[in-house]
């Protein structure tokens, strides 16, 4: 926790250092923090969410889930990024990495192939291709990520090969990436994931993208394929409403070689109201089904297989400054979620409230 209240300390400092650049220079510096308070109303031990929770998943104390400085380098023919972050976010999706890997957030240089057309290299430490939800809750239409965005990679590590069309409608990725939400790859495993990227934007207003993952997370010796799918889509009504809408499904081989494969799907909808520039609100539903346990296990005898659905608001004190606060619920076919009580419950109810800044 000192660790985190440091690392923001010196974030919200940055801003003497943004002021001061130079508006044409290809260097810029920005930052992002937000802290957090949550209480989950089984009031498990430990203050802990639930396992498949990652991000703000602290319970009963106030904390940072994410919080960094970034260095961005762009010009024509090449751009760079680095940004170091802590928080709880990077404690729970960052703890099978080593050292100083925890505390990256992103690190990565992208060169132009083409002078004439929109074509780019990138390697490194990216964000995922995959999912409409990011690590960054103030650019998300809800405070909290939905399950299935929660567990497909928020970050990736590899090589990215893009092309974007001049009228910037359609852009298409390919993908050679270390593992599923990885930095270093798994050990014992020797053989690259792969995965791609197609998006659709024909206006400001509708974006359909299409994303994929092929790859095994496991030694070579236990290798098991997995295949896993995302779609999404982005609709802005009009000024006022939104709707996202996104199916993820997976498969993977229930031991290496085998013809036969375990699977997982996940339907999510957030529908968005924007009151003002101001005030904005967001309701979400999503089901997430994992029987066999490939993603989540729950040592349950019908799997992993919960509804969820959550209210958020958002009031914006400052166009870089928002207040968020969210209900949420979830409802499992089984109990599995842990009270304080060691007692197994087939509800979880959560209350959460943020404040986020951009700088």
């Amino acid at each position: 926790m000192k660790k985190n209240l440091v690392l923001l300390v010196i974030l919200l400092g940055a801003i003497q250092i943004v002021s001061a650049q130079e508006k044409n220079s290809p260097l810029t510096i920005s930052g992002y923090a937000e802290t957090y308070y949550q209480y989950d109303f089984s009031n498990p031990l430990h203050n802990k969410r639930p396992g498949f929770v990652y991000s703000h998943d602290r319970n009963n104390e106030i904390n940072l889930n994410l919080g960094f400085i970034k260095a961005a380098y762009n010009t024509e023919m090449v751009r760079a990024s680095l940004a170091i972050a802590a928080g709880t976010y990077m404690n729970a999706n960052y703890s099978s990495e080593p050292g100083v890997l925890k505390n990256i957030y992103e690190a990565n240089i992208g060169i132009k192939l083409s002078k004439t057309h929109n074509v780019w290299l990138d390697a490194g430490i990216m964000p995922s291709h995959i999912g409409s939800e990011s690590a960054i809750s103030k650019d998300c239409w809800t405070l909290t990520r939905s399950i299935g965005a929660e567990n497909s990679p928020y970050f990736e590590t590899g090589a990215k090969l893009s092309y974007s069309t001049t009228n910037e409608i359609w852009t298409v990725s390919l993908l050679m990436l270390n593992g599923w939400q990885r930095i270093q790859k798994a050990d014992g495993s020797s053989v690259p994931s792969f995965g791609h990227q197609l998006i659709y934007k024909p206006n400001k207003r509708f974006t359909i993208n299409s994303s994929s993952y092929i790859g095994n997370d496991k030694t070579d010796r236990n290798r098991q394929m997995r295949y896993f799918h995302n779609l999404y889509a982005i609709c802005q009504i009009d000024n006022q409403w939104g709707v996202t809408a996104g199916f993820d499904i997976g498969l993977e081989q229930k031991s290496k070689g085998s013809s036969k494969y375990n699977s997982w799907y996940s339907p999510v909808l957030i529908v968005r109201f924007k009151h003002s520039d101001k005030l904005a609100f967001a309701a979400r539903g999503e089901y997430y089904s994992d029987k066999n346990g490939v993603i989540i296990a729950s040592d349950t005898p019908n799997g992993f297989q919960s509804f969820g659905y959550s209210l958020n608001a958002d009031y914006h004190i400052l166009p870089n400054l928002v207040w968020r606060a969210e209900i949420k619920n979830l409802e499992s076919k089984d109990a599995i979620f842990l009270d304080r009580d060691n007692n197994m419950r087939k509800n979880n109810l959560s209350a959460i409230i943020s404040i986020a800044v951009n700088i």
